[in-house]
């Protein structure tokens, strides 16, 4: 079964059309970042799938169940931590996991051991009983999460959740992310961090403009959308462009004492490169191959869209 499934979502807010047509199948089990750049439609989107913004036409359905025809059975099956959190200021850090352990319907010592438990992924221990408003972002944004996963919710949806942290509150949310995972929960991500969604993601939906432009792996769209690919050499003497000519290179440029020879097939361009050395008597003294970037690809996507 797949975890999450949007049909023709389409969104508008006066002339201004916010998602146009999104339709995506997340399948159980995994990591799915959901990328775009800013305005691109990516929270509207969210709000939708949680049922928090009604969608002017089509469906977004949890584990089989419609968000908008059977809100609870939804709800119940997702935890969800929006962009900008979602604490109680005046409640102490356990108090805010526990009332929220409360409202899933967890009798008190379940709540009590979970809060326990999540207190301590998130290094959270010491400040359980200090009041939430004395807390720094990054530590307000480590409570919405446990607030999220006290149920052991099946989906965890998260909406940029390292965005403004310090480098130790992201480490703990990134290890909290893989151990909800790791236990059983869906994870439906969005983010700006290129890199990080490379890291943590098994799969990718880019949207721009509203509509989904590319999903797949984040291998499989480094693959199918790179169009930067090059080999970089330096020799031990000068060379001139004119040596690189030759079928299927496309380019080569100068890059201080190093050139970087573009082709299609850069394993054709290092067969060319060591036999133009051979030829005019050069030595290598470093070559490499680069390889394809999902920001590559990211860039390519949104650009042409």
């Amino acid at each position: 079964m797949n975890a999450v499934e949007t049909e023709d979502l389409r969104k508008s807010f006066g002339p201004v059309t916010a998602v146009d047509g999104v339709s995506l199948s997340i399948p159980e089990g995994g990591i799915f970042g959901f990328l775009g750049p800013n305005g691109a439609g990516k929270t509207t989107t969210i709000r939708m799938m949680t049922g928090v913004l009604i969608p002017d036409s089509g469906s977004a359905r949890i584990f089989g169940n419609d968000v908008h025809s059977d809100p609870l059975a939804a709800k119940l099956k997702m935890g969800v931590i929006p962009e900008n959190g979602t604490v109680y200021s005046d409640l102490t850090a356990e108090e805010n996991i526990l009332i929220t352990g409360k409202f899933y319907g967890m009798d008190k010592e379940l709540r009590e051991k979970r809060a326990g438990e999540i207190l301590e992924w998130l290094g959270l221990t010491e400040r359980r009983n200090d009041l939430v408003r004395m807390f720094s972002k990054g530590m307000r944004q480590r409570i919405s999460i446990a607030c999220a996963i006290v149920h052991s919710p099946p989906l965890l949806i998260l909406d940029e959740p390292t965005t403004g942290l310090d480098v130790y509150s992201r480490r703990l949310v990134i290890d909290t992310i893989r151990r909800m995972n790791s236990e059983g929960s869906t994870i439906l991500l969005t983010t700006h961090n290129i890199e990080e969604a490379n890291m943590l993601c098994s799969d990718i939906g880019i949207i721009n403009k509203g509509r989904i432009v590319a999903t797949g792996s984040p291998e499989k769209l480094k693959k199918t959308f790179d169009t930067s690919r090059y080999v970089e050499v330096s020799f031990n003497k000068t060379v001139a462009e004119s040596y690189f000519a030759a079928t299927g290179i496309t380019r080569a440029e100068q890059w201080g004492d190093k050139w970087r020879i573009y082709s299609d097939d850069p394993d054709l361009a290092v067969k060319h490169v060591a036999s133009m050395a051979e030829r005019e008597h050069l030595s290598i003294i470093s070559i490499a191959t680069s390889n394809p970037t999902l920001e590559e690809a990211f860039v390519k996507l949104t650009e042409e869209a």
